[in-house]
């Protein structure tokens, strides 16, 4: 039986108690007991709230292999048996859409968990990011040795009295965990255990110098924010965001957070300083300005937003293109790596005919004279015409500037049509080649379309309902966050918007296609604005991608990608 649920709880929302979490307990059985070699042969899941099963979820898969006979002998799956179950593809997008919005358990949960991720990455689909908590490593923190000199699970099983005998199947060993598990929380309940955040301070891998620091987070507000972790010289250390800044900065102190990157910058830590925003939109651009403006050695990402590439073409009668830190309104990107700048840069050259030798030609010039044809690893553009005007020439540039502004879109078909040809003459390799150079030109595009649409539009003011009624307001102008409010429930949202705009931020504009605004933060306004229920409310000018953009070939470069991952490229 799957059971709707919820979204998937962030470490903000568990503060709820225990017995009104919802818990997931889950147990697979599998071919063996490599995560990267072997395959899941059975999934038993039982969601329980309050002590109460709520849904229950089993089913054998077809691990599209044989099981081996020592695995047979223990938990009596046959190869017999499989052979007309559903395959893992078919299995876990159900799974995880039963598990959605619980705190996922396990006993012995690294193995468990570590099938799951490693199916999930096989079939190219995001893990859920899953709260997770081990019954194994919950026992051994509440059990004395002398009670249970061993944590198995039919020691546990036997010790709690469980309904169910584990038998070594997915489901009823899932079954006997809940029994463990309800055991353990009721050794905890003079424990001061009561949320599950409160479960996992009290588990042992936490150290007492960053339990002592958990009263940095006491006079932070539960509202949104962005949070900065700060040392002994007032350095800022860490930058992150927050729906609840008091919740969230607490869970550092506590045993969820695991990475030994952060544990050490706690131990460094004197401490907090926060700002608190108006919802999640504007927490994220002050994390993004914050990381550009102190570049935390704790933070891994976001820290020089402007380190980016462009690809232009140069001002002269017969452009060649160059790669900058800079953009002008004809720019491509931008880009991560000067690599891929480059790479795209070749791919553009060669199908729409663009120099790439370094002769300084005038107007006047000819271009093909001194260049040997591309077919010999010369110049793409001495291809055809023995030699070129600046006026011929300029046709080939013009197919790049119409693929980068959105207006026509003849580089991607001829390419794309190079593909197929390669194919069918049977040389694989080499479509596989182009076809990953042509899902980077296209990303390329599309990006720079999609952040340059809304960068150009003077002002737009846009709500999005905050789920209680009320609305959240940002005001954007030339691709940034130039105010941020709400308008609560039972409030005109139209006066608050009239006051955010009266007080919002003039930018200062700059040549290029984002007019001088960060990307990331135009991309991260973006995906906003897109998300479901957002409304403009009044823009200076149509918001709106062009015609002929890249987006038409979106579906196909996604595609592209997914066969680059799964041959491991």
């Amino acid at each position: 039986m799957t059971v709707a649920a919820a979204a998937q709880l962030s470490f903000d929302q568990l503060d709820t108690p225990l017995c009104d979490t919802t818990f997931v307990v889950v147990d697979l059985e599998t071919t063996g007991g490599s995560a990267a070699a072997d395959a899941i042969t059975e999934i038993g899941a039982v969601k329980v709230r309050g002590g109460e099963v709520i849904g229950e979820l089993g089913t054998l898969v077809n691990p599209g292999r044989a099981i081996p006979p020592q695995i047979v002998e223990i938990t009596g799956i046959t190869s017999a048996m499989v052979v007309d179950a559903p395959r893992i593809n078919t299995v876990l997008p159900s799974f995880f859409e039963f598990a959605r919005g619980s705190v996922l358990v396990a006993h012995n949960a690294r193995f468990d968990i570590a099938f799951l991720k490693a199916a999930a990455a096989d079939l190219g689909i995001p893990w859920p990011g899953f709260t997770t908590l081990c019954t194994v490593k919950l026992a051994r923190r509440v059990l004395r040795k002398d009670e249970a000199p061993s944590v198995r699970l039919s020691a546990m099983a036997q010790l709690f009295n469980a309904a169910t005998t584990p038998t070594h199947r997915a489901l009823d060993d899932a079954r006997a965990t809940v029994d463990v598990l309800h055991g353990l929380f009721e050794r905890l309940g003079n424990q001061g255990v009561h949320s599950y955040t409160e479960l996992i301070d009290y588990l042992p891998d936490v150290s007492p110098g960053q339990r002592a620091k958990r009263g940095m987070a006491a006079g932070l507000p539960r509202t949104p924010g962005v949070y900065l972790f700060k040392g002994p010289g007032n350095e800022v250390l860490y930058v992150g965001t927050a729906v609840n800044l008091q919740r969230r900065v607490r869970n550092y102190f506590t045993g969820s957070e695991s990475r030994g990157r952060m544990k050490e910058m706690i131990t460094l830590a004197e401490k907090v300083d926060y700002v608190q925003c108006a919802h999640g939109l504007e927490a994220g651009v002050r994390e993004l300005r914050l990381l550009a403006a102190h570049a935390p050695p704790y933070n891994r990402r976001s820290k020089f937003p402007k380190r980016v590439w462009w690809l232009s073409l140069t001002d002269e009668p017969f452009p060649r293109f160059t790669i900058r830190r800079t953009a002008d309104d004809r720019a491509l990107g931008p880009f991560r790596t000067r690599t891929e700048a480059n790479d795209t840069a070749l791919t553009l050259a060669d199908v729409c005919g663009i120099r790439t030798c370094t002769d300084r030609l005038r107007a006047d010039d000819a271009h093909g004279s001194k260049c040997p044809p591309a077919v010999v690893g010369g110049c793409p553009a001495s291809r055809g015409a023995v030699s070129l005007t600046a006026a011929a020439y300029a046709q080939h540039v013009e197919l790049v500037d119409g693929l980068i502004a959105g207006y026509a879109d003849a580089p991607v078909t001829d390419l794309y049509t190079q593909i197929e040809e390669l194919s069918a003459m049977q040389r694989f390799e080499t479509a596989a080649r182009l076809r990953d150079r042509t899902a980077l030109v296209i990303d390329a595009a599309r990006r720079r379309q999609r952040l340059a649409s809304l960068a150009r539009i003077d002002e737009l003011v846009a709500a999005r309902p905050d789920g209680n009624g009320g609305w959240e307001l940002a005001i954007v102008r030339c691709g940034r966050l130039a105010a941020a409010g709400n308008a609560r429930r039972g409030v005109a949202p139209m006066p608050v918007v009239d006051l955010l705009t009266a007080g919002a931020e003039t930018p200062d504009v700059s040549p290029g296609p984002l007019r001088g605004a960060l990307a990331e933060e135009t991309a991260l306004i973006l995906r906003w604005l897109t998300e479901e229920g957002v409304r403009i409310v009044r823009t200076s000018d149509g918001y709106a991608e062009p015609v002929r953009c890249a987006a038409r070939w979106q579906n196909w470069s996604a595609t592209a990608r997914r066969a680059r991952h799964l041959a491991g490229i």
